[in-house]
């Protein structure tokens, strides 16, 4: 067993102080390296180096392994701030710190030793859900597949995913989750998009690669939070356990998106000559900026609420009920689109001027409108709510992917 190199407070305020100030720790070098990172398509060193020095990659480690087991509302609080500050940095701050916690919490402990190493902090990009396949083979398995939106793999040093083991009828038997070296994947370099483009989601795949069984686990004791070690956190299951993630990222871009063009309204002129007015001054304009504002709010203050919950309950030595866990997907997806359509709206009223890219504005709205595609945020989550709410929650799955 790995001992902890790093400590938090264990007082949830103190340590939600910590982690908030490490994040203004990050400022600089994430505004300094942002144009940097949408051209080179990932994280400048700079930049994950100062996420390194933050300490905030061990947002959601287990203690023992130095990290800070963050409560959920305190994580919604951290991403919310990152992703203000700059989109790409926030995302690949919570897929690094979501994607180590998983092997921090799930992993044999005879494997603990070829991951955590002194006080680093292992970079690793993940891949939710079980999307990839494989056989038992005497001492670990073969896995193969493509495996979609590894986040952070510009940087990794690790890559985590999910497959079917399958037996010789072709019938799958159990899912197990891997962690693998970044070294053995190939990496296909394919993230040329139009949002998020400095987090570098591209794809990796394998080939019957063996994977040694202790570097997997079973994805149901993931998916049913039940970890080798850790605190209430990982009890938590999926899709409780990261159901905070996109909630936040957009709540924190949708409020950059709205402060950026209160900022523009009060130099900015509509029309020509004797009839300019500044945008500020114009009532469409005031009715917007008064009902985003509270929009975002309420979408803050809902997604607070509901993993709040989530958190007295499995603090409580409670499990998440389907209904609660629904919940929390569907306050997420809510949260997103409240973002995603401040945001759009905030770059209309931002005129021409905020198509230049090297104005903020267009890259709020294109990295919010980006992180709505996710699969963790789609109407799926409405009806999954919808359901409960008419009687047909049995037919729910409990868990879900990112």
């Amino acid at each position: 067993m790995t001992t902890r190199t790093r400590s938090y407070p264990t007082d949830r305020e103190a340590k939600r102080r910590v982690l908030l100030d490490a994040v203004d720790e990050v400022r600089e070098a994430a505004i300094a390296g942002a144009d940097e990172a949408e051209r080179i398509g990932r994280l400048p060193a700079a930049v994950v180096k100062a996420l390194d020095d933050s300490g905030l990659f061990g947002m959601k480690l287990p203690a023992e392994l130095g990290g800070a087991e963050a409560d959920p509302v305190t994580q919604i609080d951290v991403i919310e701030k990152m992703a203000y500050i700059e989109p790409s940095v926030g995302w690949c701050m919570f897929i690094g710190a979501t994607s180590i916690g998983w092997p921090g919490a799930f992993l044999p402990d005879e494997s603990l030793g070829r991951v955590f190493k002194g006080d680093h902090i292992p970079h690793v990009a993940g891949v939710g859900g079980v999307r990839g396949r494989g056989v038992e083979v005497e001492g670990g398995y073969q896995i193969s597949g493509r495996f979609q939106f590894a986040s952070g793999i510009g940087h990794a040093e690790w890559l985590v995913g999910g497959a079917a083991i399958q037996d010789e009828a072709g019938e799958t038997v159990e899912q197990r989750a891997f962690l693998i070296p970044v070294d053995q994947a190939i990496n296909h370099d394919n993230w040329q998009v139009a949002g998020l483009k400095g987090t570098s989601s591209g794809d990796f795949s394998t080939d019957e690669l063996f994977v040694p069984k202790e570097m997997t686990w079973d994805w149901q004791d993931l998916a049913q939070g039940r970890p080798q070690r850790g605190g209430p956190i990982f009890r938590l299951g999926m899709p409780a356990f990261t159901a905070m993630e996109h909630a936040a990222f957009a709540l924190g871009v949708g409020r950059r998106a709205l402060d950026l063009v209160i900022e523009t309204a009060q130099s900015k002129s509509r029309g020509f000559g004797p009839v300019a007015t500044l945008i500020g001054t114009r009532p469409v304009f005031q009715r917007f900026v008064g009902e985003a504002d509270l929009r975002l709010r309420a979408a803050h203050a809902l997604v607070c609420e509901f993993h709040e919950r989530a958190w007295q309950e499995v603090s409580a030595g409670r499990s998440i009920e389907p209904e609660l866990a629904t919940e929390l997907r569907a306050v997420g997806v809510m949260a997103t689109e409240t973002a995603v359509d401040v945001a759009s709206q905030a770059m209309k009223y931002g005129g021409g001027s905020a198509l230049f890219l090297d104005n903020m504005l267009q890259r709020c709205f294109r990295d919010v409108v980006a992180s709505g595609q996710h699969f963790a945020v789609t109407d799926a989550g409405y009806e999954a709510h919808g359901q409960f709410k008419l009687g047909m929650g049995e037919n729910v799955p409990v868990t879900g992917t990112r």
